[in-house]
């Protein structure tokens, strides 16, 4: 029996398809997310269905997750995407007990209790300063690919400091440190500690450990030190982690089969 999750997310649309009873990933994919988020979600499901020899009636449910989640016409239900990853992130590791989740639209930090349920959690999703997207505008700015970011950042021998909170403030000082000739990589490297104190911000004095960064974001090497950093502690990237979402919405879609 097959079961599926959906994450759609601001930026990218995630798929995961597991088998009920073992929860077992059999395949899973992802692609941009766009206007048309419930004809481009459906796609990527066909495609994903197709590539692996399947059909739709072989999908016993469909659980939706993420920022447009009520947009996935076809899924059987939603769930929200702080239960999905708190869900996905301890099938991978087991121990968690404190999540961040950087997306491309919102940063989320999460906690659970020592059994993986959910106690608690902080969410910042009115201010770009601490998601992706900041990323995406120093990059753009910088006239670079974001992928080459971590690279970049690497070289810094001194990150520039970032002090607005608002993006489109933050854009602005941007555009200021490279006209006073402020090298880009310490401009990468400050927006990337701009980011992390965002999220200890949301942290407030106590995080428990172990602590799991998952989300887009945690695919930018140097993000998981540059929190660490500004935490004081240890952070692990998630195995997989843009799909930590995606997963946990397929999981909780099996055990409610168990439960009808």
């Amino acid at each position: 029996m097959i079961c599926a999750g959906i994450d759609a997310g601001s930026r990218t649309i995630k798929i995961v398809l597991i088998e009920a009873d073992t929860l077992q990933v059999i395949t899973k994919a992802v692609a941009d997310q766009g206007v048309e988020q419930d004809k481009l979600a459906l796609q990527l499901f066909q495609k994903l269905l197709t590539g692996s020899g399947f059909a739709r009636q072989d999908v016993a449910r469909i659980v939706a997750t993420g920022y447009g989640r009520n947009a996935v016409s076809f899924a059987d239900t939603t769930i929200t995407e702080i239960t999905c990853h708190a869900v996905g992130v301890r099938q991978l590791v087991k121990n968690a007990i404190t999540i961040i989740d950087i997306g491309g639209e919102d940063s989320k930090l999460i906690r659970l209790d020592k059994t993986g349920r959910v106690r608690d959690f902080a969410m910042n999703d009115r201010c770009a300063a601490g998601t992706g997207r900041f990323l995406e505008v120093v990059a753009r700015r910088l006239g670079v690919d974001i992928g080459s970011l971590s690279e970049l950042a690497a070289k810094s021998s001194s990150p520039a400091p970032i002090s607005s909170m608002c993006v489109v403030f933050a854009e602005t000082e941007i555009i200021g440190l490279l006209a006073s000739g402020i090298a880009g990589e310490d401009i990468i490297a400050g927006v990337q500690a701009a980011i992390a104190a965002r999220i200890t911000a949301l942290a407030g004095r106590n995080t428990d450990t172990p602590i799991v960064f998952t989300g887009g974001v945690a695919l930018v090497r140097g993000m998981d030190a540059a929190l660490q950093s500004a935490l004081g502690q240890t952070v692990t990237v998630s195995p997989d982690p843009q799909m930590t979402g995606a997963l946990g919405a397929a999981i909780l879609s099996a055990e409610q089969i168990t439960h009808y």
